[in-house]
C-alpha cells in the first residue's frame, strides 16, 4: 500500500501545529461551502460535510479543544455543533478576534496554541492573532495571502478534515486515530 495520497506539510507548519491546544473555526465558507439556501417560507438550509465531523471528533479525542465562532446565528449551526459535541459555540460574533481573545482568557491558552480557520475579511484578525492561521482555496484572496496554510480542498468539501489531519499529524496522533479503521480484523 502506498502513502502517496497522504497530505504533506512543510516542517515550519508542522512545528506551529504541534503546539495547538485549541482549534477555532468559522462556519459559512469553512464548514459549509459558503452558500446559504432559503425555502419559500424563509427557512434556512446549509450543508455540512460529514468528513469534517469525524475529523473534529478525532481532534477532540486527541485532546484538542474545538470552538466555533460565527457572525451569523443559526439553529442549524447550533444543531450540528451539538451533534458533534463541540463545547464552545459563539454565534452572532462579528469581531472574531475579540471572541477568540475571550476563549484565550476562559480556556487558559495562549495565542500560539490556537489554530483559527476562516475564509473572509471578518476572519482575518483572528487568523493573524492565532499561532496557526488556516484558510481555504475558495476564501478571499487577502485571507489566503496572510494565512499560514491554505487547504487543498474548498470549504464545505472536507477542508476542516484536512486541517484536523494536519493537527493530528503534528502531534503524532494521526496514525493512532486511523488505526481503528485500518487494522485487519
Amino acid at each position: 500500500m502506498t502513502d502517496t495520497l497522504r497530505p504533506q506539510w512543510p516542517a515550519r507548519i508542522l512545528g506551529k501545529a504541534a503546539n495547538i491546544r485549541l482549534l477555532a473555526l468559522d462556519v459559512d465558507g469553512i464548514m459549509t461551502d459558503g452558500k446559504l439556501f432559503f425555502s419559500a417560507t424563509g427557512d434556512e438550509m446549509k450543508g455540512f460535510n460529514i468528513l469534517d465531523g469525524l475529523g473534529l471528533k478525532q481532534v477532540m479525542a486527541a485532546g484538542i479543544t474545538v470552538a466555533v465562532i460565527t457572525g451569523r446565528t443559526s439553529p442549524l449551526t447550533q444543531k450540528r455543533m451539538s451533534d458533534l459535541g463541540i463545547p464552545h459555540l459563539m454565534q452572532g460574533r462579528e469581531d472574531k478576534k475579540v471572541a477568540l481573545q475571550e476563549l484565550v482568557e476562559s480556556l487558559g491558552v495562549s495565542p500560539d496554541e490556537i489554530a483559527y480557520m476562516g475564509d473572509d475579511l471578518p476572519d482575518l484578525p483572528a487568523i493573524r492573532f492565532a499561532g496557526l492561521g488556516i484558510t481555504v482555496p475558495n476564501g478571499y484572496w487577502l485571507v489566503r495571502e496572510q494565512a499560514d496554510v491554505c487547504t487543498s480542498v474548498p470549504g464545505g468539501s472536507g477542508a476542516v478534515r484536512e486541517a484536523c489531519d494536519l493537527l493530528l499529524t503534528a502531534c503524532g496522533q494521526l496514525d493512532t486515530t486511523l488505526a481503528a479503521y485500518t487494522l485487519a480484523d
